[in-house]
């Protein structure tokens, strides 16, 4: 088991190419998840049989002895599986940055509105903007196939029974999909609002979807995704009729957790309020490029 979330070490990732059908294994020895203990299995116990064995065993293996051990391992693990990831990350930040590829890392939790939003946005903006895809889930190439549906080309990326999309199963799957120069490409991770937030990619930033359905206080529930996140996207505002959902106390939560985060209120399904998210995005191949052209 993964000390850090909790997922499964055998978690068996796969990536597939939706062009030409190309099914990638990623082993699960990749995550590096050695677990090397930081004490001997070895307990000299030297008994050399002459004792009297009516000794009291009043060895020291208290509770507290035994947890403390355990605890430190688990956060040295911890620190090893996120050190390696965040190395990884950096590898792939590089390779955007030398490509000048715009890379963002959409999360939140299922049923958010994450994929229609995605097909939406290449829609509207195929004619301007070159968007490529990868898509995380557990299992399926459901979303990816929507994707595909768009004209844009994507690359999925079966989690197994992991939770959450790692460095290198990014590396993989950008292999697979070779985006061009001067592109988009944005990472749909696995619905989860808590281990992506611990995880990396080597992306720009973290787009975080709140849908309405899910109640304003998920900010407060999850203060690590929201503070990661850059932007977020609170979604399906076309059901605030139907809803008693608390808009102004939603924003006021993720302003608590992240006073710099940019939010915006949108429908995916309706189109309202997408050119502010379309403007954004603008905005950040704009500051790309003059990076790029500093560079």
């Amino acid at each position: 088991m993964c000390v850090t979330c909790g997922c499964s070490d055998n978690a068996k990732a796969t990536v597939t190419n939706l062009d030409s059908g190309k099914v990638v294994t990623i082993p699960a020895n990749d995550h590096d998840h050695s677990h090397e203990h930081d004490h001997s299995h070895e307990h000299p116990h030297s008994h050399d049989h002459e004792h009297d064995h009516s000794h009291n065993h009043d060895h020291d293996h208290s509770p507290a002895h035994t947890h403390a051990g355990m605890h430190g391992t688990t956060i040295n693990l911890e620190a090893k599986i996120l050190a390696k990831n965040d190395l990884l990350a950096e590898r792939n930040r590089g390779w955007f940055t030398g490509r000048n590829i715009l890379a963002l890392n959409l999360v939140s939790s299922p049923g958010s509105g994450k994929t229609t939003l995605l097909e939406r946005t290449i829609r509207d903006l195929k004619d301007s903007l070159p968007i490529n895809v990868i898509e995380g889930d557990q299992e399926t190439v459901n979303d990816a196939e929507r994707i595909k549906s768009t004209g844009c080309r994507v690359v999925q990326i079966n989690t197994g029974s992991g939770c959450h999309l790692e460095a290198d199963m990014l590396a993989r799957g950008i292999k697979e999909l070779q985006p061009p120069m001067n592109s988009v490409v944005m990472i749909e991770n696995v619905g989860n609002l808590v281990c992506p937030a611990l995880f990396d990619l080597g992306e720009k930033c973290k787009v975080a979807i709140l849908s309405v359905t899910e109640g304003e206080d998920k900010p407060l529930k999850y203060p690590h995704m929201f503070r990661a996140a850059e932007v977020m996207l609170l979604n399906k505002i076309d059901l605030l009729p139907y809803l008693n959902f608390k808009v102004n106390d939603c924003i006021n939560y993720a302003k608590r957790v992240n006073p710099d985060i940019k939010i915006f209120q949108l429908s995916a399904t309706t189109g309202e309020g997408m050119d502010n998210w379309y403007d954004w995005l603008q905005q950040q191949l704009q500051q790309k490029n003059k990076n790029q052209d500093i560079a």
